[in-house]
C-alpha cells in the first residue's frame, strides 16, 4: 500500500514537472525548468525537451544531443531518440543540497551542427524520507530509589536530516506512573525532552523500568524514531545535592576582566562516601554561548568570567547549575544563578541632528528655534544622563540650547536678536557630556546660516553732495555721479536711482536725468553762470526689497564761470560795429591833461571780468599816455606848432581769462585853437553832461546788479573755503601778486576830483603808475563832483 502511494506521487510530480516546463516554455525560449521529487526512481521520465524547446526528434542523434556535465555520476541524462529528460540515479535531496532551499539543478545541453546551448533547470522537490533518530538508540539511567518526585532529568534530543516541518516536532514517552515528559522549546537549539520523575521509585517493587522515547517529525503521516530507556533504581544513593541558598544573584561590573571571580555556589549531599561527593557543571540546557562567557571550577563551585561582558549587548544572565554526586546511580540537582551586569561608563554620548533648517531669517524673534537636537547614550543610569550646551564665551553666539518636551531632545534656539550685516554665519560646537565618573562627552559642529531681511536703508557716501560744474558744458555729457550702498545683499542691496521732481523744481531739475543703475548725472542743457549760479535738487536712492526702503540726498551744485563774455566798450558808444569817438581839445594844455576816458565793462566776475586797457595804434606815441587799468587817454607834453592837428589811438580793452577776450575802440583827437575849443566845450559839456548823467544812470545799475551778484558769489567761495581744502581754492582764486583777496578798494583825490580803486588786492611791493587813477568810473558825488568807481 505504501508503496503505491509513493508511485503515485512520483507520476504527479512527473506530470506537475512537465507541466510547470511547457508554462516556462513560454515566458523563455532560452530555459525550460522542471521539478521532480527526490527518491524517484531510476529512469524516471523527468519532461521532453525537445517537444519544450521546439527541436526535431529526427536531428538529435545526428546532431549529438546531449548533457554536459561534469559530474562523475550525473542524476540526468536526454535520450537522443526521443529528446526526454530522465533520471539516472536515484536522487537524495539531502544529498544533493543539504539545507539549501531550494534544491535547483542546473543543466546545460549540446547540440551540434549548428551548436546549439540550451539550459535546463531542475528542482528537487523534497518528501519526508529520513526519520527522526537519537544519537543512542538504548539509555541507561541509574536512579535512586529515593530520588524526590519532580527531579529532572534532561535527554538527548533526536535528530532529522530534513528540515522545516519535517524535522522533529514533538516527543512522546511511553506510559509510566512513575515518570512524565516534558519539552523545553530552545529556539534555534531545538526542542529538549526533559524526563521528570513523577512518583517515587521502590526498588524492592520494580528494580528497573523501561520506557520508550519516539521523536516524530511534521510528516503527514508524521514519522518517527525511538530511544530505549532503560532506568536502573539504585539501593545505595538515596540524597540529591542540595543547594545551600534558594537563589543564588550576583551582581558583577560589565568588561570585567578574564579570571573574575563572580560567585561560589555550594551543595551538599547527606550521603556518606563518594555518594555525598558533590561535582559542579553547568546544566546541558545552558545556550552555548554563555559557555564563551562563564566557566564553574567543578570542585569548588566557584563560577569566574573568561569572555567579554558588554551591558550594552546584554544585562542580564541566568545560568542553569547542577549540582552532582559521585555515587553510582549519580543524582543532581539545578538551580539557577542569576547574574546581573552592572553598567560602567565605557560609551561617549552620541549627539544627533534630527531637524535643522537651512538658514534662519535675520528678524527671527527671541526663541525662534533653529534645530532639534537629540542625544544618546548607551550607558544607563548616572552613566546615560546626558546633558547638552554650547561651548563657547559669555554671549559671543546668539544662540541658546533649551530642553525639549521629549527626553534627551534640545531645541537650539535664538536668544539674542540675529544681524546678518554684523554676522551672517555661524559654526556652534554642540557639547554632550553624561553623569558617570569619570564623565565621558563628544562635540557636534552646527553651522547656522544667517539669511538676509530688507532691514536697511541705502546710505549715501556723502550727505549733502556738493558739485561745481563749469558752464558751458556739453548737453547731455555726464556731469557727476551719487553713490549709495546698502548693507543688505541680493535683491535687498540692489538700488536704483531717481530725481525728485515736484513743482517748485520742476524748472530745474527738468534739464536734469540720472542712471537709474549706477547714479551717473546728465543735463539736457549746458549752463550758463551768467544766468546761473547754483540750483539745489533731491535724488532718491530705492533698495529692491520687499517691501523696499529708501533715502535721499540733497544736492548741491555750483556753477563755475567761464571767460566766455567779451568786454564791451560803453564809451566811445558803439556805432556800426564799431565804437569811434571824436574829441577836441586846446593846443596849449599841459601834460597831463585828461582828454578822455575809455569806458568797458565785462559780464563775467574774477579775473574773466577785470580788464585791462593798452594802446594797440596810436599816431604819435609821444604826446598821449593811456593808463593800463582806468582807460584814461591823457597829455604826455604840450603841443608844439608842428604836431598833427588830429591824432587817432586804438584802445585795446581785454579781460584776465585764461583764453583772454578783447574789444577796441578808437579815440580821434583833434587839436583847435583855444577860443575855437572854449566855444565848442559850452556845446559839448551840455550834451556830455546829459550823456554823463545818462551813462552813469547805467552804469550805477550794471554796476549794483554785478555787486550783488559779486557778493553772493564771494559769501558761497568763502563757504567753499571753509569746507574745502586750501589746494582747492588756490587753484580758481590764487595767482601771482595776490594776497587771496578778492576785492578791495582805494580812495584818493586829484584836483577837484574824488576816485575809488577797486580791484585784486596788490601784495606789497605793487605798484600804481603815476598819473593814474586806476580801473575807474566818473560818478557825480554830492557836492557836484564826479566820483570814479571801478569795475
Amino acid at each position: 500500500m505504501e508503496q503505491r502511494r509513493i508511485e503515485g506521487q512520483r507520476r504527479r510530480g512527473c506530470l506537475v514537472g512537465c507541466m510547470v516546463a511547457m508554462l516556462l516554455l513560454g515566458l523563455a525560449s532560452a530555459q525550460v525548468h522542471y521539478s521532480i521529487s527526490e527518491e524517484v526512481k531510476e529512469g524516471t521520465a523527468v519532461g521532453n525537451i525537445a517537444k519544450d524547446l521546439g527541436l526535431e526528434k529526427r536531428t538529435l542523434k545526428t546532431r549529438k544531443y546531449r548533457i554536459v556535465s561534469g559530474d562523475a555520476d550525473p542524476l540526468f541524462h536526454v535520450n537522443q531518440n526521443d529528446g526526454v529528460l530522465y533520471v539516472s540515479r536515484k536522487i537524495d535531496r539531502e544529498e544533493v543540497c543539504g539545507q539549501s532551499t531550494p534544491c535547483l539543478r542546473n543543466l546545460k545541453t549540446v547540440l551540434e551542427n549548428p551548436l546549439e546551448v540550451h539550459n535546463i533547470g531542475v528542482e528537487v522537490m523534497d518528501i519526508n524520507d529520513h526519520f527522526p533518530s537519537f544519537p543512542d538508540k538504548e539509555k541507561t539511567l541509574e536512579i535512586s530509589e529515593s530520588v524526590l518526585q519532580g527531579v529532572r532529568i534532561p535527554l538527548q534530543p533526536a535528530r532529522d536530516p530534513d528540515s522545516g516541518p519535517f524535522s522533529v516536532q514533538q516527543y512522546k514517552l511511553s506510559f509510566s506512573e512513575h515518570f512524565r515528559l516534558e519539552v523545553k522549546d530552545k529556539g534555534e537549539d531545538g526542542k529538549i525532552p526533559i524526563l521528570i520523575v513523577s512518583k517515587s521509585l521502590d526498588r524492592e517493587a520494580a528494580q528497573s523500568h523501561s520506557l520508550v522515547l519516539t521523536a516524530l517529525d511534521g510528516g503527514k503521516p508524521p514519522k518517527s524514531g525511538d530511544m530505549k530507556i532503560l532506568i536502573n533504581v539504585m539501593d545505595i544513593n538515596d540524597n540529591a545535592p542540595v543547594f545551600s541558598q534558594e537563589e543564588y544573584s550576583v551582581m558583577i561590573n560589565e568588561n570585567s576582566p578574564a579570571g573574575t571571580r563572580i560567585i561560589q555556589v555550594n551543595a551538599t549531599d547527606l550521603d556518606d562516601g563518594p555518594n555525598g561527593e558533590v561535582v559542579y557543571s553547568f546544566s546541558s540546557i545552558v545556550n552555548r554561548k554563555l559557555l564563551k562567557l562563564f566557566e564553574i571550577n567543578q570542585l569548588t563551585g566557584e563560577i569566574t568570567v573568561i569572555g567579554p561582558i558588554d551591558y550594552e549587548e546584554k544585562d542580564k544572565y541566568e545560568i542553569e547549575i547542577q549540582a552532582s554526586d559521585k555515587g553510582l546511580a549519580s543524582l543532581s540537582t539545578q538551580k539557577s544563578v542569576k547574574i546581573k551586569i552592572i553598567d560602567m561608563n565605557d560609551n561617549a554620548p552620541e549627539i544627533e541632528v534630527t531637524s535643522f533648517a537651512s538658514s534662519v531669517p535675520e528678524d527671527s524673534r527671541v526663541g525662534t528655534t533653529v534645530a532639534l537636537i537629540s542625544v544618546h547614550d548607551l550607558d544607563s543610569g548616572l552613566n546615560g544622563n546626558v546633558i547638552c550646551n554650547i561651548e563657547t564665551s559669555a554671549n559671543a553666539i546668539p544662540f541658546d540650547l533649551t530642553p525639549s518636551v521629549q527626553d534627551k531632545m534640545f531645541s537650539l534656539v535664538t536668544k539674542s536678536p540675529l544681524d546678518r550685516e554684523a554676522q551672517s554665519h555661524y559654526v556652534i560646537t554642540v557639547v554632550a557630556k553624561d553623569a558617570g565618573r569619570p564623565s565621558l562627552s563628544s562635540e557636534k559642529i552646527v553651522s547656522v546660516a544667517v539669511s538676509d531681511v530688507n532691514d536697511n536703508r541705502p546710505e549715501f557716501s556723502h550727505s549733502p553732495y556738493n558739485f561745481y560744474v563749469s558752464e558751458g558744458n556739453d548737453p547731455g555729457a555726464q556731469l557727476f555721479s551719487v553713490k549709495a550702498s546698502d548693507k543688505d545683499e541680493n535683491d535687498n542691496e540692489r538700488i536704483s536711482y531717481h530725481i525728485v521732481r515736484d513743482a517748485a523744481e520742476d524748472k530745474l531739475t527738468s534739464f536734469l536725468n540720472i542712471n537709474s543703475e549706477n547714479g551717473n548725472i546728465i543735463a539736457l542743457k549746458s549752463f550758463d553762470f551768467e544766468t546761473l549760479k547754483t540750483f539745489q535738487f533731491h535724488v532718491v536712492a530705492t533698495d529692491s526689497g520687499t517691501p523696499s526702503l529708501s533715502s535721499n540726498v540733497t544736492v548741491n551744485v555750483f556753477i563755475l564761470d567761464q571767460n566766455d563774455n567779451p568786454p564791451v566798450i560803453l564809451y566811445p558808444v558803439s556805432s556800426n560795429g564799431s565804437a569811434e569817438g571824436v574829441e577836441e581839445i586846446p593846443r596849449n594844455v599841459n601834460a597831463g591833461h585828461l582828454v578822455t576816458k575809455v569806458r568797458a565793462y565785462d559780464a563775467d566776475i574774477g579775473y574773466n571780468g577785470w580788464l585791462l586797457f593798452s594802446l594797440q595804434e596810436v599816431t604819435d606815441h609821444s604826446l598821449f599816455g593811456l593808463d593800463r587799468y582806468t582807460g584814461q587817454i591823457r597829455t604826455l607834453r604840450s603841443f608844439t606848432e608842428t604836431d598833427d592837428a588830429e591824432n587817432k589811438l586804438v584802445i585795446l580793452v581785454k579781460d584776465n581769462g585764461n583764453v583772454s577776450l578783447s574789444a577796441t575802440a578808437t579815440v580821434i583827437v583833434k587839436l583847435v585853437e583855444p577860443k575855437e575849443a572854449f566855444a565848442a566845450s559850452d556845446v559839448k559839456s551840455a550834451a556830455k553832461d546829459d550823456e554823463d548823467n545818462n551813462v552813469t544812470l547805467y552804469l550805477m545799475i550794471t554796476l549794483g546788479s554785478v555787486s550783488v551778484l559779486f557778493l553772493i558769489s564771494i559769501i558761497v567761495l568763502i563757504a567753499m573755503q571753509c569746507s574745502k581744502s586750501t589746494d582747492y581754492t588756490s587753484k580758481y582764486l590764487q595767482e601771482t601778486n595776490y594776497d587771496g583777496t578778492l576785492c578791495h578798494s582805494i580812495q584818493y583825490r586829484s584836483g577837484d576830483k574824488r576816485y575809488m580803486l577797486v580791484g585784486p588786492r596788490m601784495s606789497i611791493g605793487s605798484t600804481i603808475v603815476p598819473g593814474s587813477h586806476a580801473n575807474t568810473l566818473v560818478l557825480p558825488d554830492r557836492r557836484g563832483v564826479s566820483m570814479e568807481v571801478s569795475l
